[in-house]
């Protein structure tokens, strides 16, 4: 990127586009897909946004990092959690979601979906996968 990396939009906008796995680049180089950041009436920065399976593994580092250990070594209250925050996220849409969920985690397909079907069964108001 040609702009200082010290602009202050896009010292703003860095921390979302970090979060998200994108790529900041000059806005010359913008692809179709690309987003294109304006500050002040002119084209500042590019975005190049992750591609869907990207963003989950993308999701799972983060979450990696958030917990302080690799996903496998949860316990299983922490890993239902985790599969809360990917649903809520979207991760099981993206094709082979629940199988890399499921990788990470160190646990089967089966249990992700466990995990899942006990979230949405549970009633309202009480607490949900606090029984195992």
């Amino acid at each position: 990127m040609t702009e200082p990396r010290d602009h202050p939009f896009v010292t703003a906008v860095k921390p979302l586009v970090d979060a998200m796995g994108g790529e900041l680049m000059d806005p010359a180089l913008a692809q179709p897909d690309d987003v294109v950041l304006a500050w002040e009436g002119q084209d500042l920065l590019a975005v190049r946004l992750p591609q869907l399976s990207d963003s989950l593994d993308h999701i799972l580092a983060a979450l990696e990092r958030r917990y302080g250990v690799p996903l496998a070594q949860l316990d299983r209250k922490s890993k239902q959690d985790v599969v809360r925050i990917l649903e809520a996220r979207g991760a099981f849409s993206v094709r082979h979601g629940v199988e890399t969920v499921a990788g990470a985690l160190g646990v089967s397909r089966f249990t992700v979906y466990n995990y899942l079907n006990r979230d949405s069964s549970a009633p309202k108001g009480t607490g949900k996968g606090s029984q195992e």
